[in-house]
């Protein structure tokens, strides 16, 4: 494609024809007639999901009963499903698992840093953080008091200044959910261990669509989603990460059952597994989880660079053929004009975003909207095409021409918000 002439739709479908992820769209059951750049926030079915929901109910479920969890192995699926996740994050084995949301994982891992770290109590975020990993820690000051955990907002352009021998853990989003902007995990990390601070990763926009090196970077923890990037589906489980160094010492405090040592010797006192098993702590839930070991299979053949790639090539198509429709210099970027520095997602400005992304949505693109004034736009290099980006901005400059989002229908609000 040059980069001296506008783009055309032939370039683009010769962008399709050269790419080496094409044959991955198969993959997924995709709705006819519809653009989707919402994988940020919900994956995509794959078949293999489908296929193995049904077989779930129907037969082990079904037919085996009882037998599943040993004939089936639904007693290893935590297991089974976090080494799946493991080759993605760049982790070595034993040091992942599925469980859980990421929500009250990070209760866990956080719990477990601050019990590491018994003479400090700051827990340092940035202000606009995804808000449920300031809620968890806010939670946990108001659970254990400042003296034990006291949670340090700055921006983050102030996280390095604020590193020092008061913090205890440094817990941040990889890959900021309105922005895009991504944290250098080396740097910071290495920055945070030389103060002693231990360090919490949320890979929520980062698993499955950039290249992680957990391992590499000496990271402590990780959380992650699996319904975003890994196609997991609606609610389906999250993942930790704990690095093999601290499994030894780490204490969680959702001592649960699944957690123990020898669960089905029903001892009434909890003695922890010694490896990344002590982080479950209910029965998991076999259905969902299944669904997702299932759906953690197209990544089979695929290298996180060639995902990365791709991603970056969406999204550089995406800006540049923006810059073609004079009607849409009227949104504003709010993302990195580097694209290294940057995740799969792009995001724009406009006082009226939430109307034109309910526009969008009527014409068969879904984006989506973050308050309170970003339209949000994913791209999930499994099964996004390069034509696709093409006729989204075209739907999007008829809609900016024809001012279709001004429509009385476009600026409702319904009675629950879009989960993230």
């Amino acid at each position: 494609m040059s980069t001296g002439k506008p783009i055309s739709l032939n370039d683009v479908r010769d962008m399709d024809y050269h790419d080496a992820l094409a044959h991955k769209r198969a993959e997924f059951d995709l709705p006819a007639d519809i653009i989707y750049l919402d994988g940020n926030s919900l994956g995509c079915l794959p078949h293999a999901a489908r296929q193995r929901a049904q077989e779930v109910v129907a037969i082990q479920w079904g037919r085996d009963l009882i037998k599943s969890w040993n004939s089936h192995g639904w007693i290893d699926l935590p297991v089974t499903v976090g080494e799946k996740i493991a080759r993605l994050i760049g982790a070595a084995p034993g040091q992942t698992i599925c469980c859980d949301s990421i929500s009250v994982n990070l209760f866990k891992v956080l719990s477990a840093a601050l019990m590491m770290q018994p003479d400090r109590s700051v827990v340092l975020s940035q202000r606009d953080n995804f808000p449920t990993d300031l809620y968890i820690a806010q939670g946990l000051e108001q659970l254990l008091g400042a003296k034990r955990c006291q949670l340090l907002m700055v921006d983050p352009e102030d996280i390095a200044a604020n590193l020092n021998e008061s913090v205890a853990v440094l817990m941040l989003t990889h890959v900021n959910f309105r922005s895009g902007r991504i944290h250098d995990m080396q740097t910071l990390t290495e920055l945070a261990h030389a103060k002693g601070i231990l360090v919490i990763w949320d890979l929520a926009h980062s698993a499955g669509v950039l290249p992680l090196e957990l391992d590499r970077c000496d990271a402590d923890f990780a959380v992650g989603c699996t319904y975003k990037y890994l196609n997991g589906g609606p609610g389906a489980p999250a993942f930790i990460y704990a690095a093999k160094r601290h499994l030894e010492k780490i204490n969680q405090p959702l001592s649960g059952w699944m957690g123990h040592k020898a669960p089905f010797e029903f001892s009434p006192d909890y003695t922890g597994a010694d490896g990344i098993e002590k982080f479950l702590c209910g029965t998991p839930p076999v259905i969902s989880m299944s669904v997702l070991d299932a759906a953690l299979d197209v990544f089979n053949g695929v290298s996180m660079q060639q995902l990365r790639e791709k991603s970056q090539a969406l999204s550089e198509l995406f800006i540049r053929l923006l810059t073609q429709q004079p009607c849409l210099s009227v949104l504003k970027s709010g993302f990195p004009a580097d694209r290294s520095e940057r995740g799969a997602q792009l995001a724009y400005h406009h006082p009226h975003a939430f109307e034109i992304c309910q526009a969008l949505i009527a014409q068969g693109v879904i984006a989506d909207f973050r308050a309170p004034d970003i339209l949000r736009i994913g791209f999930s290099p499994l099964y996004l095409r390069f034509e696709d980006i093409w006729h989204s901005v075209e739907a999007l400059a008829a809609i900016m021409t024809s001012e279709a989002w001004r429509k009385p229908e476009f600026s409702r609000v319904g009675s629950a918000g879009k989960v993230t």
